[in-house]
């Protein structure tokens, strides 16, 4: 697969509000993903292939494929909301298309329909092997809620 072009990137703020809320969420460093892009409405997260993800056959465990591309598209909502938002998913449901197998796994999150309340994103998981070949592993819908940060 050739290379892919390059995408577009979220403003500063949203980047750094993006990182921030992701450095705190402890099943992503637990699992060892990192986010890789930031843009409007779209976000993406690897996720490293080792033994402590996989599960008995070697592949990389549908809770983790899951788990990543849960947050990356919970991410690519927040980044169309204002600072003072936070989103939290209602529900999805994902396809797992082939053993998630690779060098790491990429989750991209889509927003398909944003909207004031309701938020639904397109997500996506790649296995990508380290020559750069990649492959769709999962694939599904999610519905998140805008909520109001609590005041502190």
């Amino acid at each position: 697969m050739g290379e892919r072009p390059q995408q577009e990137q979220a403003s500063p703020e949203a980047r750094k509000r993006i990182r921030e809320s992701f450095d705190r969420q402890g099943l992503m460093a637990h699992l060892g993903a990192r986010i890789t892009h930031v843009g409007p409405g779209r976000v993406h997260i690897e996720l490293p292939a080792r033994p402590e993800v996989t599960q008995q056959h070697g592949y990389v465990h549908a809770g983790a494929t899951s788990a990543i591309a849960d947050s990356a598209g919970g991410y690519a909502a927040l980044t169309l909301f204002p600072e003072e938002s936070d989103v939290l998913t209602v529900e999805y449901k994902i396809n797992l298309l082939a053993p998630a197998a690779g060098d790491h796994l990429e989750a991209i999150g889509i927003v398909l329909k944003p909207g004031r309340t309701l938020t639904v994103c397109q997500l996506e998981v790649y296995g990508v092997r380290g020559d750069g070949e990649r492959k769709l592993v999962a694939n599904g819908q999610q519905t998140l809620i805008r909520v109001d940060r609590p005041a502190k």
